[in-house]
């Protein structure tokens, strides 16, 4: 895998185990995947030498406090990601965390789609479930900011919409004869996610329309060695000291169904 990322400027780490049910049934399949598979890459970039610029782990708004085995894998990844920057190596590890990407492989709009093709019926969990709802440029958005802008160790987070996965249920049944039953909370899930907890908001910063999630590690705090530029007023594009006074949680709603419409009539996922 050197030979591999030798002559790399960029990496963009995605691959994961990431179907929060077949993860709690297969755990050991999913550290070896979320959590072994990072650590690979990180050896295979320190052994490759200082040409790689920057390596970007793509997570999940399930690692933050995490219950499921996804999370906890995805939260050692992150980890992993950022004690690779410790010891003044000129690659940068930094990671982007997100919620539901629309569209994307595993998510739950591809299931909802077959389910009101057949007539139904819709299945969802329970209807006070919330999700944070992104597409799939802001999904990319967000990893070109991180590169363009990380600091070693770094975590960056869209501020993103949330929304009922019940309202995301009923825009796409739209005025469809379509029942909907409710299954519960499958292993592992959440009834809200979390991008930003309680404990890193108050190491988190705005920067360019994004948070910045500071490493907690202090050798990685407040050093001048030129990653992650800022602009012209050396200012890295930080807004203020502290950003939020709670935690970021998908608990609060910003989308209502007609929102929640709109929303998917713009990604094409609905006709607008």
């Amino acid at each position: 895998m050197v030979d591999t990322v030798r002559d790399v400027d960029v990496i963009i780490h995605a691959a994961a185990l990431k179907q929060v049910p077949t993860c709690e049934y297969f755990p050991r399949e999913a550290a070896m995947t979320n959590v072994i598979g990072a650590d690979v890459l990180v050896r295979a970039v320190h052994a490759a030498g200082a040409h790689v610029d920057a390596v970007v782990g793509v997570s999940t708004d399930k690692a933050c406090k995490p219950v499921s085995v996804m999370g906890m894998t995805k939260a050692l990844m992150e980890r992993i990601f950022v004690a690779a920057n410790v010891g003044g190596r000129r690659t940068r590890f930094v990671c982007v965390r997100y919620g539901n990407v629309i569209g994307s492989r595993g998510s739950v709009f591809p299931l909802f789609e077959s389910q009101v093709a057949r007539g139904g019926p819709v299945t969802v969990t329970t209807p006070e479930m919330t999700r944070f709802l992104l597409t799939i440029d802001q999904a990319v958005d967000v990893i070109f900011a991180v590169i363009a802008t990380g600091r070693p160790g770094e975590i960056y987070v869209p501020r993103a919409p949330a929304a009922r996965v019940l309202d995301v249920a009923r825009a796409l049944i739209d005025d469809r004869p379509i029942p909907i039953t409710f299954i519960g909370i499958r292993p592992g899930e959440k009834l809200h996610e979390l991008m930003v907890s309680e404990d890193e908001r108050h190491r988190t910063r705005r920067r360019n329309g994004y948070f910045a999630i500071a490493p907690l590690l202090p050798e990685l705090t407040g050093h001048g060695d030129g990653h992650g530029k800022g602009n012209e007023n050396g200012h890295d594009g930080d807004d203020e000291a502290r950003v939020l006074d709670s935690e970021y949680s998908s608990a609060h709603v910003t989308l209502d169904l007609e929102q929640v419409k709109t929303l998917l009539g713009r990604v094409g996922v609905l006709d607008a």
